[in-house]
């Protein structure tokens, strides 16, 4: 695991998301190469876990591209070659990213 992707994942774990997953998709066919998914407690936590990252990871040389705060059930960061996407529980099994972004991890290309 990366170093920047080691920073999201322990900062998010120190606020408390939870069940925080990581998905290595360099060499895949993907918009990114790593996609991080937590759980945030409730919808005024996924927010907090959002403005978390800007304040943390800005000062350090992060950018963030684009966010999606419209929905505070799933909330999105594109950080160029990482997304980061924070659910609520319910939303998180709703929407099954892990099943899909599974698929493309297990992708072979000839």
């Amino acid at each position: 695991m990366n170093q920047r992707i080691q920073k999201i994942s322990t900062l998010l774990d120190e606020k408390k998301a939870q069940d925080i997953e990581i998905f290595d998709l360099t060499n895949k066919d993907y918009i990114v190469d790593q996609v991080v998914i937590a759980t945030a407690m409730a919808g005024k936590h996924s927010h907090s876990l959002l403005d978390m990252l800007k304040t943390e990871l800005k000062p350090i040389g992060e950018v963030f591209y684009s966010t999606d705060e419209e929905s505070e059930d799933w909330l999105i960061a594109d950080l160029g070659d990482i997304m980061i996407h924070i659910f609520t529980e319910n939303h998180r099994k709703k929407f099954n990213l892990e099943e899909f972004l599974t698929q493309i991890q297990k992708q072979k290309f000839f």
